[in-house]
């Protein structure tokens, strides 16, 4: 079987992420290309992806960090350097005194809280940016638990809500509306964010659009990207921020398992060793079925599998996949696109142990970034 990596996986300890330099770099250099067509910036968006190991071959293509809170806020500045953004719902008044310490943006979820932590940020004795989110009310997220737009949206001030007279100290305007999504979507979204937001953009230093644009995903359209950047900068005199997570690790990262045991119930099911809802949570959340390498849809091969982690949750199932041959105990099984929202996500629910850590470098070798054992769980309850 071909794998899209030089690691032996028998050779690893499992459940395990495998994360690969050379996938890293390339998602790099496409990032490095959108920053010289454009002079945006562009961050990494920690939520996504935090392997700290890996920050220093992205550290050269990136501007900094963005968080979303003070634990991640202090990982991007003291293990990335370059700029530290943050954003959070609301921040309590002892992460704020410790933010701005070490932030150079720091972008509040409303004018309550912007004049709730404005002193702080005014006696600090730092230059930091300040800005606000925004809700243009438009966005093309069909899962409402990843559509920060939706009716309800704790996240961001609307149109009407929009306190003009609270603007003194107020340098940039963020918005985040998107998720997986490509250029076509960003064209699309900046017309309602100039209909409601228009007269106050040419007031701004900066313009931040935040996460959700796919931007190293195969066929995405970096031109109209470009074009898109080089417009909002040109017209309103902005600069403008990119802080893709996702993009910075798609497709850089596999996590691989064994399985366990095998039987039936009605259909063919394999115990792996690991877990949906611990390891992979985005797979129950989004929900989504993760691609496996060499294995088929639901009967599109001889052999198919429920493959389902090994809690207790009757519901961890990882999904319905075909084989050539029959599983059997110690069979070793890849899944793609794991770097991303996983070790950032892992729980030890049942104790279930975290998966190791590898880093595969561009000769092929492999290292060893962390294994985790029983104090790893204790320590957490």
């Amino acid at each position: 079987m071909k794998f899209p990596f030089d690691s032996d996986i028998y050779s690893l300890h499992t459940p395990c992420y495998l994360v690969s330099e050379k996938a890293l770099k390339h998602n790099m250099e496409i990032l490095l290309s959108v920053r010289k067509r454009t002079g945006c910036k562009i961050l990494l968006a920690q939520k996504a992806f935090s392997m700290y190991s890996a920050y220093p071959l992205m550290r050269p293509y990136l501007d900094g960090t963005t968080a979303s809170g003070l634990y991640e806020a202090k990982l991007g500045h003291d293990e990335f350097g370059g700029e530290t953004h943050v954003f959070a719902p609301a921040y309590k008044h002892e992460d704020m005194a410790e933010l701005v310490k070490i932030c150079d943006d720091i972008i509040f979820n409303s004018f309550s809280q912007w004049r709730l932590h404005r002193d702080t940020v005014r006696k600090s004795g730092r230059r930091i940016s300040c800005g606000i989110r925004c809700n243009p009310l438009y966005s093309e997220i069909e899962t409402d638990i990843y559509n920060p737009c939706f009716t309800g949206s704790r996240l961001g001030v609307t149109p009407e809500n929009f306190e003009s007279g609270e603007l003194d100290g107020i340098e940039g305007l963020h918005f985040h509306t998107m998720c997986e999504q490509g250029a076509d979507v960003f064209a699309r979204t900046v017309p309602h964010i100039e209909k409601h937001f228009g007269g106050y953009l040419g007031q701004m230093k900066w313009l931040n659009f935040g996460g959700g644009h796919h931007i190293t995903k195969a066929g995405y359209d970096v031109d109209l990207l470009c074009r898109t950047v080089d417009y909002i900068q040109q017209k309103y005199a902005v600069q403008v921020y990119l802080e893709p997570g996702e993009a910075c690790a798609l497709n850089a990262g596999w996590l691989v398992t064994q399985v366990l045991d095998t039987g039936r119930n009605g259909t063919d099911f394999a115990i792996v060793d690991t877990s949906a809802a611990c390891h992979m949570p985005d797979v129950l959340e989004m929900p989504y079925r993760p691609e496996l390498i060499g294995a088929g849809e639901k009967g599109e091969k001889p052999h198919t599998y429920r493959l389902g982690g090994p809690t207790c949750l009757a519901g961890d199932i990882i999904g319905d996949y075909s084989f050539d041959a029959p599983l059997k105990a110690g069979d070793r099984l890849v899944f793609c696109d794991m770097a991303i929202y996983s070790m950032c996500k892992n729980n030890t629910f049942n104790g279930m142990p975290l998966p190791d850590i590898y880093l595969e470098k561009p000769d092929g070798s492999t290292e060893l970034v962390k294994h985790f054992g029983y104090e790893d769980f204790k320590q957490r309850v």
